[in-house]
């Protein structure tokens, strides 16, 4: 049976190893008794129908379909409605491991909407009484399910927009197969219209969905650490909380994440003597150590998570506030460049202390070791965090790779060029093996291990006013900054010494193997994702949430002008009051006001879940509970 051959969580294997599957919504019972013949002893199959056994047995087959089932053990129910299964199976002592419900439909002429309200429901019911790891699925009709693998797909206001339905009931899809009914031997499907008639089958599909975690509320976050010889805490800004102690880079973790950084170390030990050190980098700096941003790295002050740490060990929070709300702890600063000494020209009001952005930080600390010697590479690695712009590869934190070296100054040739070139080389040796991969179907598939080291190269771009050198990888049109190259002022730590620095964006590298798109896959909690590495290798991972609803909401407001609005900030703010939700921003239009000078700005805001089962009643509410926020947080005035 090819229904249950291919899927990943229903292969045939697997299938056989479940222990009670539930079938709603029989006509002839021509399904359930075809599954009966094709399982062993070790599944218990229970079949239900909406009629009574009188009236099922006017169908045709329908009494010999019975009889048989009884004959195999299964149990039958009638006049079970599927939309109240609890009412039928207590949840507590009546669970299934599979649901299945084969082409759904209220009866009659219904239209869309009402076969929608019917898989809502149902979905609702179905959850009550599946086991932990079950699946549910649902075949519908060519056409009818309003997902990408629906061809030809109908526009989404005229499908079921099965999807949808199911994540109001915490489900997201898995998969998607083929309904090839000759492979039932015996089915004979009915209902059409509350009729004998069968469904037109041809090109129907099934759609397999599983339970997804769901959203949590956020709980404060309280950290302490050590600011110079004291403890200070500090609460974690929101949108942060849940990447903080996640533990990616620990040695027993089998995250992606590690796995690349190990592979990159490797690497990198390869060519150069190398010392590996612990993450000694502190998470909160004062604004008197960031000096060395202003010619290390593109961090401005706008990308800074700014904090205001207490030593009183109290948490900040206002008083009448929600317990599940975090107030903004980013102090608005007005954008501006780092100065030599470490200083910025406004916001004297503003916090002191920031999140650390970079591991480059810590340059200063690790090149006067007592331990460092020149010629040796020291690689520091941990998580750093940084406001940005909503992008599918733009993330607020991330791991970073540090790499030093100190060289004796006067030696001949150019040792800065031929180490960064040796470092790009140690990137490709990494990423090569799996290059064949990353080009998916679009390219020519290299023959060799040398001819993808040739395709999968790095360009190298200078930015226009520091000695920085930006690495990118183009994949697919998106070019992408994996990582950067600076040598540090001359004299800015030792006269003897050239300190050179090389900082790579470990999740950007690890998305780029494992073909992923969307960085927040990285950092789900659904272990289905981790699962696919516990061996310890790379491979392209796949994922458990395919064909994601796309939900789209537009937001208008006034401001006062255009440089009193922050972008970063506005995008910042959408990240945590949306729960990284919103996948895209876009500006549709901006105009002036003749008479009052101020600017109206249109945003159109794209709601997409990689993981979790986001509905559009959910997105409407997130986007309903960011309008209230806005004002509040930004000087703006909705429309």
């Amino acid at each position: 049976l090819r229904v249950w051959a291919t899927f990943t969580f229903s292969s045939l294997n697997v299938m056989r190893q479940r222990q009670s599957i539930l079938l709603v919504a029989e006509g002839n019972f021509s399904f359930a008794a075809a599954l009966c013949d094709f399982s062993n002893d070790d599944i218990h199959v229970t079949a239900t129908c909406y009629q009574s056994e009188e009236d099922v047995r006017k169908y045709q087959f329908a009494r010999t379909n019975i009889e048989h089932l009884r004959d195999k053990g299964a149990a039958i129910h009638f006049q079970v409605d599927c939309t109240k299964l609890r009412d039928y199976f207590a949840p507590a002592s009546k669970q299934f491991d599979r649901v299945i419900f084969n082409f759904p439909h209220c009866g009659r002429k219904a239209g869309v909407k009402k076969n929608r309200e019917l898989l809502a429901k149902f979905f609702l019911s179905a959850t009550e009484v599946l086991a932990d790891g079950g699946d549910i699925h649902v075949t519908l009709c060519k056409g009818q399910g309003g997902t990408a693998a629906d061809q030809p797909k109908r526009d989404w206001h005229n499908s079921w927009q099965v999807v949808d339905m199911a994540a109001g009931a915490g489900l997201i899809l898995s998969d998607v197969q083929s309904f090839r009914s000759e492979d039932f031997c015996g089915y004979k499907c009915t209902g059409y219209r509350s009729q004998e008639k069968p469904f037109h089958v041809e090109g129907a599909l099934t759609y397999i969905f599983t339970r997804s975690l769901l959203f949590q509320c956020v709980e404060l976050l309280d950290v302490q650490t050590k600011l110079g010889d004291e403890w200070v805490r500090f609460q974690v800004p929101e949108v942060l909380v849940d990447k903080m102690n996640r533990g990616f880079l620990a040695p027993d973790a089998s995250h992606p994440v590690r796995l690349v950084h190990e592979r990159l170390m490797a690497e990198i030990g390869k060519r150069f003597p190398l010392q590996r050190l612990e993450n000694a980098c502190a998470l909160l700096h004062h604004i008197s150590s960031s000096a060395v941003l202003s010619w290390a790295s593109d961090v401005s002050t706008a990308d800074l998570f700014w904090i205001i740490p207490t030593r009183d060990g109290i948490s900040r929070v206002r008083s009448g506030d929600e317990a599940s709300y975090v107030p903004a702890l980013c102090s608005p600063l007005p954008s501006c460049e780092i100065t030599e000494s470490g200083h910025c020209g406004q916001g004297q009001n503003a916090s002191k202390y920031y999140l650390r952005p970079s591991l480059t930080l810590c340059c200063r600390e690790i090149s006067q070791r007592a331990d460092f010697v020149p010629g040796t590479l020291y690689a520091l690695s941990g998580p750093v965090f940084r406001k940005c712009l909503l992008s599918p590869y733009s993330m607020p934190a991330f791991h970073e790779t540090l790499i030093l070296c100190g060289l004796t100054k006067g030696v001949s040739g150019n040792p800065a060029q031929l180490l960064m070139k040796a470092l790009e080389n140690a990137v490709v040796s990494v990423i090569a093996p799996h290059f064949k991969d990353m080009l998916h179907s679009s390219h020519e598939e290299p023959e060799n291990h040398e001819s993808n080291c040739q395709c999968c190269s790095i360009s190298v771009q200078q930015h226009p006013k520091k000695g920085l050198y930006f690495m990118y990888i183009d994949m697919g049109g998106n070019n992408l900054r994996i990582g950067a190259f600076v040598e540090a002022p001359d004299s800015y730590l030792s006269s003897k010494l050239d300190l050179l620095m090389l900082s790579l964006n470990l999740d950007l590298l690890t998305m780029l193997i494992l073909g992923m798109s969307d960085w927040r896959l990285l950092w789900t909690f659904d272990e289905r994702f981790i699962n696919q590495f516990s061996d310890g290798e790379l491979r392209r991972c796949y994922n458990f949430s395919i064909h994601p609803p796309s939900y789209i909401h537009d937001i208008s407001f006034w401001v006062r002008g255009e440089m009193s609005f922050d972008e970063v900030e506005f995008h910042t703010i959408v990240r945590e009051v949306c729960k990284e939700m919103v996948t895209s921003i876009q500006l549709l239009d901006r105009f002036q006001h003749s008479k009052t000078g101020h600017y109206s700005l249109c945003y159109r805001m794209t709601y997409k879940s990689c993981d979790k089962a986001l509905s559009s009643k959910q997105a409407a509410e997130l986007q309903l509970q960011l309008r209230m926020e806005l004002p509040k947080r930004l000087q703006l005035i909705l429309r």
